[in-house]
């Protein structure tokens, strides 16, 4: 009886230990983790979208209140302390999982500047092609209302073979579409 007494008290401690371990351990790498998002794929991504800004937009991000309580991050997109556009990150469910897009916005024409891919789980091949120019270019000057397969009564035609890839896609700029909407008025008066 006391053997097993003592092996559950060893085993507790072990794993109390272990937890404690790993909590610190995620604590000290989340920073690092979250730089290295920016830098490698959210930077890359905003590049393809902001071709006029001279700033540099992971720097100058802000994170804004959405209508229902949640916050986002805005990236901005300056030319000599002007704003001319802002991105944002949302994702919509692809058939391999979350489908996460960038999605840029002409804050002058309230309309949608384009699209970059984050991050998909997406059958390479086939659902991958989300990422092609073929598909990401058809979001560019949309109205933010158009953001949806045609299917759905936007304007973006589905990469042939990945419905579901590219309904998570212009699930996402939707999305973001929306958002951009809701918080406009107060992106205009941030920067």
């Amino acid at each position: 009886m006391m053997e097993i007494i003592r092996m559950i008290v060893v085993l507790s401690a072990i794993t109390g230990l272990s937890g404690f371990a790993l909590s610190g351990i995620k604590q000290v790498t989340d920073p690092i983790i979250e730089e290295q998002i920016l830098t490698n794929v959210q930077g890359p991504a905003l590049q393809k979208i902001f071709v006029e800004g001279n700033n540099d937009p992971i720097a100058d991000r802000k994170t804004l209140s959405i209508v229902d309580g949640q916050e986002v991050i805005v990236f901005p997109s300056l030319k000599d302390g002007k704003l001319l556009a802002v991105a944002m990150e949302a994702g919509g469910k692809g058939y391999g999982g979350d489908v996460n897009v960038l999605v840029g916005f002409d804050v002058a024409k309230d309309a949608i500047l384009g699209i970059s891919i984050t991050t998909h789980k997406e059958t390479p091949g086939l659902g991958s092609r989300v990422e092609d120019p073929s598909f990401t270019k058809q979001f560019r000057g949309l109205p933010l209302d158009k953001a949806a397969l045609k299917r759905d009564g936007g304007d973006i035609d589905a990469v042939s073979g990945a419905t579901f890839s590219s309904l998570g896609a212009s699930s996402a700029a939707n999305q973001a579409a929306k958002w951009y909407e809701s918080i406009k008025d107060s992106i205009k008066t941030s920067w």
